[in-house]
């Protein structure tokens, strides 16, 4: 980029309001106009936008990483984040950076209409810069759409593993799907806060929901169990199923020490028993 200031920048630091309205104008009949912003927040960032590039002194360094530009790459992640909030498309998001274009070469044709050599200068020049905010905006964009999908990613999971406090002492925790190892410690987590919150003596991991126990599997289990032991409570692990049980024996997986029950009832009956609860029924 030029190390005097361009055209562009000139026309942007005059505070000209024909290129605002001009660029509004694009902007409402882009792909990004389809009412999840009004048109007066649109506005407001078109202003604050084309305020901070003419203030940043980007044509001068010719880079979007300068100290001037700080302000400006703000706002674009912080457009970028709340753009892919509202469940924006990069395509879209971008659009409110490349739609200025039009405004900015209209006025650049009608600026040097006498001079060829100067007016394609200055295109390439506006063209450049559009071009480097619009892929910085991309960037921003696909880091925070990133960010959102892990978060609610971690959100499932820890909805994904409740626990239930079945009885004075004795909690629950149903697996449904696969474990790996980020469920795997979400379970601990989870688990173990809950133990220290209730006081609860014994924990029943019950994995009639878990499709198939492999080795990996049987590894992140004993690894539950272990740390339920060393916060001092007991471990039961039910609804080991008969293909469970012949998978288990056949891949030489060694459950030695490890509790484990049929079905979650018969767990927690022998959770009750060494609780030295006794549960009967009312005599007629």
């Amino acid at each position: 980029m030029s190390k005097s200031e361009n055209q562009m920048v000139r026309i942007l630091k005059s505070g000209d309001k024909e290129i605002l309205n001009d660029w509004l104008n694009e902007l409402k009949s882009s792909a990004s106009a389809d009412g999840r912003i009004s048109a007066s927040e649109l506005q407001s960032h078109a202003k604050e936008f084309l305020k901070l590039l003419g203030e940043s002194g980007i044509e001068k360094s010719g880079e979007i990483s300068s100290a001037g530009a700080a302000p400006l790459r703000t706002f674009l992640e912080t457009l970028s984040r709340s753009r892919a909030v509202q469940g924006f498309t990069s395509e879209q998001t971008a659009t409110f950076i490349f739609s200025l274009k039009r405004p900015i070469f209209n006025r650049l044709r009608r600026d040097f209409s006498k001079d060829a050599a100067r007016l394609a200068e200055e295109t390439m020049l506006a063209s450049d810069l559009i071009d480097r905010l619009g892929l910085y905006t991309v960037v921003a964009f696909q880091k925070s759409r990133e960010e959102i999908i892990s978060r609610q990613e971690a959100d499932m999971l820890e909805l994904s593993t409740p626990v239930v406090k079945l009885w004075q002492g004795v909690l629950a925790l149903p697996l449904i799907g696969t474990l790996d190892s980020a469920r795997t410690q979400v379970v601990m987590e989870s688990l173990l806060q809950k133990i220290v919150e209730t006081g609860s003596d014994i924990a029943i991991i019950d994995i009639t929901g878990v499709p198939t126990v492999d080795t990996l599997v049987a590894q992140h289990l004993l690894k539950t169990v272990t740390a339920i032991r060393l916060m001092g409570a007991e471990c039961i692990i039910t609804g080991v199923r008969p293909q469970i049980a012949q998978t288990v024996v056949h891949l030489g997986i060694d459950l030695q020490g490890v509790t484990t029950k049929a079905t979650l009832a018969d767990g927690l009956s022998l959770a009750l028993k060494r609780l030295g609860f006794v549960v009967s029924k009312p005599k007629a």
